[in-house]
């Protein structure tokens, strides 16, 4: 049987050993495609892209955020472990990659990201990932309180001065509003009013741009048969 490890260490090396622009980018992609290849993710691999995500490099970052997502779970506790709160840079990468895996370890960063990141494509992966959080093997008064921050962190967000993060609060709404059960539990049928009343308001001609309206008013026609 072949190892599947057996490839990796000369990909990570040649990540660690990636001494122009150029290079890391190339190396860091061929990794993150050997990852997103249904390879098992060993802790150099992710410990190496990881790494790579407070380089000034944005195309290598990219490419180790699509590795880190590929890799799921097991790469939340390295991404928080290892965030450098002097690395701008390098916490929004993250916040990209943990929103993306969306395991519920990672809701404390995205709620400050959402509510406090300067950068507006951060503002948004936040959001989108805080709607998309899997709640699923968590008791049901852990994923209510999950479910409630997120909604609550969503709801101050559609107030945000950047129509495109107020899109991507739309669609966390959405993403929010399916994985609820009003019709067994009070508490997440509250939830859903709460969601429901958001994207209503997000609906109307309050809002100044087009495309979220649209969006608003195709989520509610997309929830509508579950009300």
């Amino acid at each position: 049987m072949t190892d599947p490890f057996a490839s990796l260490p000369p990909l990570i090396e040649a990540v660690e050993q990636a001494d122009t622009a150029t290079a890391l980018l190339a190396a860091t992609t061929r990794l993150a495609s050997h990852l997103a290849g249904g390879n098992p993710p060993a802790p150099a691999a992710i410990a190496a892209l990881v790494q790579v995500l407070g380089f000034n490099n944005p195309g290598a970052a990219v490419a180790a955020v699509d590795g880190l997502i590929a890799c799921g779970e097991t790469a939340v506790a390295p991404l928080l472990d290892n965030l450098d709160a002097h690395n701008y840079g390098a916490r929004a990468w993250a916040v990209r990659a943990l929103a993306g895996i969306g395991d519920v370890r990672g809701l404390e960063l995205l709620e400050q990201a959402l509510g406090g990141d300067i950068g507006p494509s951060v503002r948004r992966a936040a959001a989108r990932g805080l709607g998309q959080l899997r709640c699923g093997g968590l008791r049901a008064e852990e994923r209510r309180g999950v479910q409630e921050r997120a909604l609550t962190a969503l709801e101050a967000a559609a107030g945000d001065g950047e129509w495109v993060v107020r899109y991507a609060v739309v669609v966390g709404l959405e993403s929010l509003v399916h994985d609820l059960r009003p019709e067994t539990d009070s508490t997440e049928r509250d939830l859903r009013e709460r969601a429901l009343q958001t994207l209503t308001q997000l609906s109307q001609p309050d809002e100044d741009t087009t495309v979220v309206r649209l969006r608003a008013n195709q989520a509610l026609g997309r929830l509508a048969p579950a009300a």
